[in-house]
């Protein structure tokens, strides 16, 4: 069911493991544990086992939407969680998202800083609104092809859906996100081409995390392997698999 059933890191206060698309990491009260359970769930048993993954001894610093991939932290003791906590709330945790956007972001390069609250109209979503809360995208059309962009993301807050929404309000709303964009796959002609531009999830990954020196350990750069769907997709289109080299 998971391609990608990958420990990217393990250390005595800190873990790192790729998320799966379709994986949710939301958190009830009366079930603390149970995100953690259903990540842990994607590794393979003697993976848990050699690395003493329980889900009642790792705790989330962080979370990805359910249908977004990639580098999800965890913390082994709540010391180092409340210190990996600040250093997002400091922004001083550097995150890097690879979408495959539909359409040409113009210019090719640039900064969306529009503000972002819930939509009154769908629970689901947000928003661009002037009241809403700050929030900041970087962004670099890293390769394109007809219909779509390859787009690296780097977001200096972290707001709900925050990249899903700036890219859709930019008008170029991440391939397979119907909750943003719709269904634009049914205007490609080509058959193969338009089913692997409809996989039945927002193609966003969470490529890289960069976490500073801390107290909590050393510096750690983190990357996650291009998920199938999405090396899929690219191959499709004529577009090499992207390196950070």
């Amino acid at each position: 069911m998971f391609p990608h059933e990958t420990l990217l890191f393990s250390g005595d206060r800190i873990v790192a493991i790729d998320k799966p698309a379709g994986v949710s990491l939301a958190t009830r009260r009366r079930e603390p544990g149970a995100a953690v359970a259903r990540l842990l769930a994607t590794l393979p048993p003697a993976v848990r086992a050699e690395n003493g993954l329980a889900s009642d001894a790792l705790f989330l610093v962080h979370r990805l939407d359910v249908g977004t991939s990639g580098v999800v932290v965890l913390a082994r003791d709540r010391e180092t969680h409340r210190e990996l906590v600040r250093v997002f709330s400091e922004r001083r945790a550097e995150k890097t998202y690879l979408a495959l956007a539909w359409g040409h972001p113009r210019p090719p390069e640039g900064r969306w800083a529009w503000p972002l609250g819930p939509d009154r109209r769908d629970r689901r979503r947000m928003t661009v609104c002037e009241d809403g809360r700050a929030a900041v995208t970087d962004y670099i059309v890293w390769d394109r092809a007809p219909h779509v962009s390859l787009v690296r993301l780097a977001p200096a807050t972290g707001r709900t859906h925050q990249l899903r929404v700036h890219l859709a309000h930019a008008g170029h709303p991440v391939v397979g996100d119907d909750l943003y964009g719709g269904p634009r796959h049914r205007a490609v002609r080509d058959a193969e081409l338009r089913r692997l531009l409809n996989p039945g999830r927002p193609l966003l990954h969470a490529w890289r995390m960069h976490l500073p020196q801390t107290d909590a350990g050393p510096e750690l750069i983190l990357t996650a392997p291009i998920p199938i769907d999405l090396a899929s997709a690219l191959a499709a289109l004529g577009i090499p698999l992207p390196s950070w080299d």
